[in-house]
């Protein structure tokens, strides 16, 4: 008899639920701008509840209700122009949707959104004197393109560079009155 693990085995994200205001729309970026093939479509009462496979067992779902709560840009969700509003959204909001792919499928991926009439912003995010440098550089972690769904929903397609180290934990976290706060974490193993 198998003994069962100790605390939660996860096994990576299942889908992240969200709200569009029109599914036909939804279905037709998502499957034929984005490429994620619908893998179930289901309707409740007076909503519809679809989902489309991401990758790896991942899914993306979208509801669609009769009459919801309008579009919040800024508050609800990132706002649209990141560069002129920043991107801060309302506390329990889902800020942006981010999908790994692959570091060698990165500008390639870049390049079929914008063929596509995606606009479409590229990040490299670095540790570096530049944060942002136009180009990948040694310090870059993770390479982002951030564009917008028909539902104005702030998706990005994230290449991470490297793996993680516990020298990527850079900062400890704020409070709710904005006091850091040290992180507890575990004694290293002595080298051996």
């Amino acid at each position: 008899m198998t003994q069962a693990a100790k605390g939660f085995r996860y096994a990576g994200v299942n889908h992240v639920a969200l709200v569009c205001k029109d599914m036909a729309e939804t279905v037709d970026f998502y499957e034929n701008v984005l490429e994620m093939p619908l893998v179930r479509s289901m309707a409740v009462r007076d909503h519809q509840h679809f989902f489309f496979d991401c990758g790896n067992g991942a899914l993306i779902a979208f509801f669609w209700f009769r009459e919801p709560p309008p579009f919040s840009p800024g508050i609800a969700s990132q706002p649209l122009d990141v560069a002129k509003d920043g991107m801060m959204s309302a506390i329990a909001s889902m800020n942006h949707l981010a999908i790994n792919i692959a570091p060698e499928d990165f500008d390639a991926s870049v390049a079929r959104l914008r063929a596509k009439g995606v606009e479409c912003h590229v990040i490299n995010h670095s540790d570096g004197p530049d944060g942002h440098p136009p180009e990948p550089t040694e310090h870059t972690w993770i390479r982002s393109v951030y564009f917008t769904d028909p539902n104005g929903i702030k998706l990005e397609l994230a290449a991470l560079t490297r793996p993680f180290t516990p020298e990527d934990l850079l900062v400890d976290p704020m409070d709710e009155k904005g006091n850091p706060v040290p992180l507890k974490r575990p004694a290293l193993e002595p080298a051996e």
